[in-house]
């Protein structure tokens, strides 16, 4: 019989655990264990193995094993204080993934510190020179496309497609100092969330929601950001009614923000041309402007054009469809990750590394690849035009 490791501490394991959001009953079930056994070890009568260990520690909680040796648990803000905007229900709905990617969220900001040698490299920062907060969504929306430049052309014309709309959004806003990154999310409800920080500001956004969506959590964390808050965006917005004073106040803002940012009332009211909003003009103008129809919708309940019935309904069946046409995953992981971390990031990293500023492994490690796996990003990233 393998031996136990009696040095783990039981706090540990139950730290792990509550951050990860698991039950007692999830984590016996994952490790082919009962219930009873999970607890013995999380009270210190009995200890797990050392491969029992390793399997709760990299497949179960997604934390390095040294870590169940401590004395303490980390500092680590547990999600309850990070986000403060959503209802305690709906944080206890965050799934292991999810929680896993704001960890992963937390290191890619430590990495930004350590690349940039704690200074933000970009010359003109959104984050300090706009402040959203007793202001109308729409007057800092105006303000926000005159700072990163992008006319009605540009988005209706030069962008071709939703995928290069999402290119040139994140391109823009990653210039004025907030970085932007992607990742496949297990909870299809979560379609991202943003960190604050002083320095690097970061917006993390799920990549297995449809492109318009993509592109409306963008604005929807930025404005967040503008706020000096941390944020989730999330599929259904429903939850916002529960909410009250400034958590409230600031979700609305942050729709009504993302909503003036990519379509603007007087520039849908004049491609409507006086036109009744049915399915066939929506589609129309969502086409125009590269946003879901959805966030075309708002704009006809916010100018009282159509019902709050009629926009749940539709909205609702619109989300639905598109979620089944998604289907699965996969495809290239070099591209994958190249998408996930975003070209300027991948470039920072990469600088430093020609610079000898960091090992290959230090690299791999800012990367969260393997070090063999770095020239395969590296060869996609020299057959770009530099940025």
């Amino acid at each position: 019989m393998p031996a136990t490791v009696t040095a783990v501490n039981p706090r540990l394991l139950v730290w792990a655990r509550e951050r990860a959001g698991k039950s007692v009953a999830e984590v016996a079930a994952q490790l082919k264990k009962q219930p009873a056994d999970i607890s013995a070890w999380e009270s210190g009568e009995k200890a797990p193995t050392y491969g029992q260990l390793e399997t709760l520690a990299y497949q179960v909680y997604k934390r390095p094993i040294a870590l169940f040796f401590f004395p303490e648990p980390p500092d680590e803000p547990a999600p309850e204080h990070s986000f403060r905007t959503l209802p305690e229900t709906e944080i206890e709905e965050l799934s292991s993934d999810t929680r896993y990617k704001i960890r992963e969220a937390r290191a890619l900001q430590l990495s930004l510190y350590e690349l940039n040698q704690s200074r933000n490299p970009q010359p003109s920062l959104i984050f300090r020179d706009i402040a959203a907060g007793g202001r109308p969504a729409a007057q800092v929306a105006r303000e926000v496309r005159s700072y990163l430049g992008i006319d009605f052309t540009t988005q209706a014309d030069a962008w071709r497609t939703p995928d290069e709309a999402f290119k040139g959004w994140r391109r823009a806003v990653e210039d004025k100092g907030v970085f932007v990154f992607k990742d496949s999310f297990e909870q299809a409800d979560i379609s991202g969330f943003c960190l604050y920080d002083a320095e690097f500001p970061i917006v993390y956004i799920n990549n297995s929601t449809a492109v318009h969506r993509q592109i409306f959590t963008l604005f929807h964390e930025l404005g967040h950001l503008l706020f000096g808050t941390n944020g989730v965006t999330k599929a259904d917005d429903g939850y916002i009614e529960v909410l009250q004073g400034d958590a409230r106040r600031i979700e609305v803002f942050c729709n009504q923000f993302a909503g003036d940012v990519l379509a603007p009332w007087p520039e849908v009211e004049r491609a409507a041309g006086g036109r009744v909003p049915t399915d066939e003009v929506i589609l129309e103008l969502s086409r125009r402007f590269k946003v879901s129809r959805e966030v075309i919708l708002r704009r006809f309940l916010d100018a009282g054009l159509v019902s709050q019935a009629t926009y749940r309904a539709k909205a609702r069946a619109w989300n639905e469809e598109v979620r089944r046409a998604r289907g699965g995953g996969g495809g290239n992981y070099y591209l994958n990750q190249f998408v996930y971390l975003g070209e300027t990031y991948l470039r920072l990293a990469f600088r430093r590394f020609y610079e000898g500023a960091i090992t290959l492994e230090q690299l791999a490690d800012h990367l969260n690849v393997r070090p063999q796996s770095v020239p395969g990003l590296e060869q996609l990233l020299l057959q770009r035009a530099p940025a």
